[in-house]
């Protein structure tokens, strides 16, 4: 069978492509897969990456099938604090938010003040903005990067549960793609609730869980070289050990 293999961030270096097809045998696994990448590509970067089947994240036991996209996500980058919202590569908007992924600059006060209704008695903003420096060396600009598709679902899912966790009433969360320039706004998160203390817990869980989980990825520019940016670990249960997957422990 032929399986689509989608590498993002720094494994996109290692692959030499933006997706390639593998042969496999009837019912082989993600462990599988992941030992075969590693025997055409020696020592490649796959400790403690998290991968996807079909835009979801998936086990290293998962069972893949004719067709299938597989994602091999290194950790991720989104919402770094180190750092109109126009039309949207993907976005959902209802009365309870926005969330969306954009190329066009984020209206940050345009966003915030319509988040705002009369019930509401806190807005708590964060705006991740990108800054000139990073780890010492100055940042020229930055270049985020995402699995869209899979994005999409995150922030969405990410917005929802915020809503039902912390019972607030609004939450907006839009991520830019694309090259930004120092001083823009790369990520930008709104929440309006009836209380300030639920707005503060929401907004920050947002932010921390974003970083952790929604496939984004940044790469730096600086005066004395490119980087991608090293991304937060993912949470239990979603890291992927290729070298353990593949001899099933």
């Amino acid at each position: 069978m032929q399986i689509q293999v989608l590498p993002f961030g720094v494994l996109k270096d290692w692959l030499g492509a933006s997706a390639t097809a593998v042969e496999l045998s009837e019912g082989a696994t993600v462990a599988e897969l992941l030992k075969e990448l590693s025997e055409r590509k020696p020592a490649p970067p796959l400790r403690g990456i998290a991968v996807s089947v079909n835009a979801e994240y998936a086990t290293p036991a998962q069972t893949l099938h004719e067709g299938d996209e597989v994602g091999l996500l290194p950790p991720v980058s989104g919402g770094s604090a180190e750092q109109s919202a126009g039309p949207t590569v993907s976005g959902d908007a209802d009365p309870a938010g926005l969330t969306a992924l954009t190329r066009d600059s984020i209206a940050a006060s345009d966003l915030v003040a319509s988040a705002k209704r009369g019930e509401d008695g806190a807005v708590v903003v964060f705006d991740g903005i990108v800054r000139d420096n990073s780890r010492g060396r100055r940042t020229l600009y930055l270049d985020y990067e995402a699995y869209e598709e899979m994005a999409a679902k995150q922030l969405k899912e990410l917005a929802n549960e915020a809503r039902t966790r912390f019972d607030v009433r609004h939450v907006t969360l839009v991520h830019r793609l694309g090259r930004l320039e120092i001083g823009e706004t790369s990520v930008l998160i709104v929440v309006a609730s009836a209380h300030r203390g639920q707005a503060f817990e929401a907004c920050r869980w947002l932010i921390d869980t974003l970083k952790k989980t929604v496939p984004i990825w940044k790469k730096e520019t600086f005066q004395d070289g490119v980087v991608w940016a090293d991304g937060e670990p993912f949470p239990a249960g979603l890291a992927v050990d290729a070298a353990e997957a593949a001899h099933g422990s």
